[in-house]
C-alpha cells in the first residue's frame, strides 16, 4: 500500500486530509497526519478575544473530531524531514516513510527576532496572534485606563495581513464603548508605505484612520525596542513612545523546515505558486502558511489552495501533468467596528475592487465598502469554518478561482 503523509493538522492539513480521504482509494493509499498539538484553534477568532467578543470556547476544539476515522492521526513532535530518503523522523525516533508528502506546518510569531521585545513581553508588550497572547491582552485591557496604544507590524509576510487594521478599528470601537476613547491615543507603526499592502484597498481603508483619529507611522523598519523606556526605535533612528504595545512580530515557518534544510531565510518552503508543488522535490507539496508563495497567509487562501492541490495530487498519482492552477485567490472580511466590516476579494493579478460577492449584481456582500451585512458575514465565518471548511465541504457559489463577474474591473 502506498503512503501519503501530511505534516500539520491545522487548517490546511485538516482540509487536505478530508479532501483526500474522499478522493483516494483506501485499498491503495493510506493517509497519515502528524501534529504535536491536541487542540485545534480557530485563529481568526484570536482577534476578537481581547475585546471580549469571543471567549475561549469559541476558538478551541479537539483536532481529532475533524480528522476522518480512516486516517491515522499521530500526535507527536517531528524531528526532521529527510526528503532524499522519502521519510520523516519523529521525536521518539519513529520513522515514517512516504510516497507523497504534504507540508502544512504553518507559521508562527518569533518575538526573539526583535531585540528588546522579550524584556517587556506580556507586561506592557502583547500580541494577539496566539491564543495565550489574546487571553493575556484581554486581561490587560480590563485594567488599562488609557494612554498611548501602539500597534506595531514588524515585517511582512504575516498571517492575515488585514488583522492589524482590524485590531486598530476594533480598539477605537472598544474604548469608545468603555467611555475612555478620549484618553487613548492610537498609533499604527508599519514598515509599509501605507496602511495596507494593496494600493486600492489601502486608499479606502486609510480614510478610516482620519475618521477614527488613528495616527499612521509608515516606513518604520524596527531596529530594536527599549522596553525600559517604552520606546520603539527604527533603523534610521526614528522613535515612537508607547504605554501599551501590541505587536505583530516577525512571522516564520516551523523550525522543522530549518532543521530539514527545506526552507528560505524565514523557513518558508519554496513552492510553485500555481501548482503548490515543492520546487525542490516532485513528491512534496506545500499548502497554507508554510509556503513562500506571494499570496495572503489566511484561512480562505488555504481553503482555495486545498481544492487546487487535491486535483494536482490526483494528477500526480496518475502520472498526469499538474494542470490545476492556483491563482492566488484571497477573500477577507475586515472588521471596522460598530458592527460593520469591509470585504475584499483579489488574486495574484487583480487588486481588490468594488462590486458584489458572491453573486454578481446581487451580493449580498459588497466589495471594498463598509456595510453591516459584511460584518454578519465575518461573524458567520466561524460556523462555516468549523462545519464546512475544515471538513473539506465546498462553499456554494465560491469557487477556488477568483470570479471577475460582479466586480468593477
Amino acid at each position: 500500500m502506498k503512503k501519503l503523509l501530511i505534516l500539520g493538522a491545522g487548517t490546511a492539513g485538516t482540509m487536505m486530509a478530508n479532501h483526500l480521504n474522499k478522493k483516494l482509494n483506501n485499498n491503495e493509499w493510506s493517509i497519515t497526519i502528524v501534529d504535536q498539538e491536541e487542540k485545534h484553534y480557530y485563529q481568526p477568532g484570536f482577534l476578537f478575544i481581547p475585546f471580549e467578543i469571543y471567549s475561549e470556547k469559541d476558538v478551541v476544539k479537539q483536532k481529532k473530531q475533524f480528522i476522518p476515522n480512516q486516517i491515522e492521526f499521530i500526535q507527536s513532535p517531528i524531528q526532521v524531514i529527510e526528503a532524499e530518503k522519502n521519510q520523516v523522523i519523529l521525536e521518539n525516533n519513529t520513522t515514517l516513510h512516504y510516497d507523497i508528502l504534504i507540508i502544512a506546518t504553518g507559521c508562527r510569531i518569533v518575538p526573539s527576532e526583535i531585540e528588546g521585545l522579550d524584556e517587556g513581553w506580556r507586561k506592557n508588550i502583547f500580541d494577539f496572534y496566539t491564543f495565550d497572547g489574546s487571553i493575556a491582552l484581554r486581561d490587560k485591557f480590563k485594567e488599562w485606563n488609557g494612554g498611548k496604544l501602539v500597534v506595531h507590524l514588524a515585517e511582512m509576510p504575516i498571517k492575515c495581513p488585514v488583522a492589524p487594521l482590524e485590531f486598530l478599528f476594533l480598539s477605537d470601537w472598544f474604548f469608545t464603548e468603555k467611555g475612555i476613547r478620549k484618553d487613548v491615543e492610537i498609533t499604527y507603526v508599519t514598515p509599509l508605505g501605507s496602511a495596507f499592502t494593496k494600493p486600492r484597498a489601502s486608499a479606502v481603508l486609510g480614510k478610516l484612520f482620519e475618521e477614527k483619529n488613528i495616527k499612521l507611522v509608515p516606513n518604520f523598519n524596527v531596529s530594536h525596542i527599549e522596553s525600559e523606556n517604552n520606546k520603539l526605535v527604527s533603523l534610521d533612528g526614528k522613535e515612537v513612545n508607547y504605554d501599551l504595545l501590541v505587536t505583530i512580530p516577525t512571522n516564520m515557518g516551523d523550525e522543522l523546515i530549518e532543521r530539514s534544510d527545506l526552507g528560505d531565510e524565514l523557513n518558508f518552503v519554496p513552492t510553485d505558486k500555481h501548482t503548490l508543488q515543492s520546487k525542490a522535490h516532485d513528491n512534496i507539496f506545500v499548502i497554507g502558511d508554510a509556503t513562500d508563495i506571494p499570496a495572503s497567509k489566511a484561512g480562505s487562501v488555504a481553503h482555495f489552495e486545498a481544492e487546487i492541490l487535491t486535483e494536482n495530487i490526483i494528477s500526480f498519482i496518475n502520472n498526469k501533468p499538474l494542470e490545476a492552477k492556483f491563482d492566488g485567490h484571497a477573500n477577507c472580511y475586515i472588521e471596522s467596528g460598530y458592527n460593520k466590516a469591509f470585504l475584499i476579494d483579489f488574486n495574484y493579478d487583480v487588486e481588490p475592487v468594488e462590486g458584489t460577492f458572491p453573486l454578481p449584481g446581487i451580493g449580498p456582500f459588497s466589495l471594498l465598502k463598509e456595510t453591516r451585512i459584511n460584518h454578519l458575514g465575518k461573524m458567520a465565518f466561524k460556523f462555516i469554518y468549523w462545519n464546512m471548511l475544515l471538513k473539506g465541504i465546498p462553499i456554494p457559489t465560491v469557487p477556488p478561482h477568483m470570479k471577475t463577474s460582479g466586480k468593477k474591473l
